[in-house]
């Protein structure tokens, strides 16, 4: 396994919609899957999609650590993978959250997404994956979903003045 250069906010792979994966169980798809977990594990965060380590896929991955869990309808799970995966808003009920992006290094911005989210897709054997994500977990899917097609967390935010430096936010007490 090798951990894999993250592209930075303004490499062009970020903003394309990525392909979809024809074929779900090639020696060199479950590679990236394990390079991409790998690379996860050592930025530290909850999520990768295939396009932030420059590869124009329809794959991501997510996690939900105890710390995040939101209680029995949002349980912490180990590192997901989810290939050419959808989602749904299961209603029009949407929470605002302080999000950031490995992308995006040392940034964090407030942007609202549907509190539970449909999801569909296959894992990384090629088995159909789907149900009903709420909380963090909805919250970090559609993150990641956003990736697969061109979006970046700011595009989302509906209040820039709800945007800064990671590093301000905690030294001025900012819950984010």
């Amino acid at each position: 396994m090798a951990v894999l250069k993250i592209a930075r906010m303004g490499h062009p792979v970020l903003l394309e919609r990525a392909e979809a994966i024809a074929d779900m169980t090639t020696p060199e798809l479950q590679q990236l899957i394990d390079n991409m977990i790998e690379t996860l594990a050592d930025a530290g965060g909850v999520g990768l999609a295939a396009p932030q380590v420059h590869v124009s896929k329809r794959l991501f991955l997510y996690s939900v650590p105890q710390s995040r869990s939101e209680g029995e309808e949002d349980p912490a799970l180990d590192v997901q993978v989810i290939i050419n995966p959808e989602l749904e808003p299961v209603d029009d009920e949407m929470i605002p959250r302080f999000e950031g992006c490995l992308s995006i290094p040392g940034l964090r911005g407030e942007v609202p997404r549907y509190k539970r989210v449909r999801y569909a897709g296959y894992d990384r054997q090629g088995k159909r994956v789907e149900g009903v994500a709420s909380g963090f977990r909805a919250h970090v899917m559609q993150h990641e979903m956003d990736h697969l097609n061109g979006i970046l967390y700011p595009m989302r935010m509906d209040d820039l003045g709800k945007l800064g430096f990671e590093a301000e936010m905690v030294r001025y007490g900012v819950r984010a």
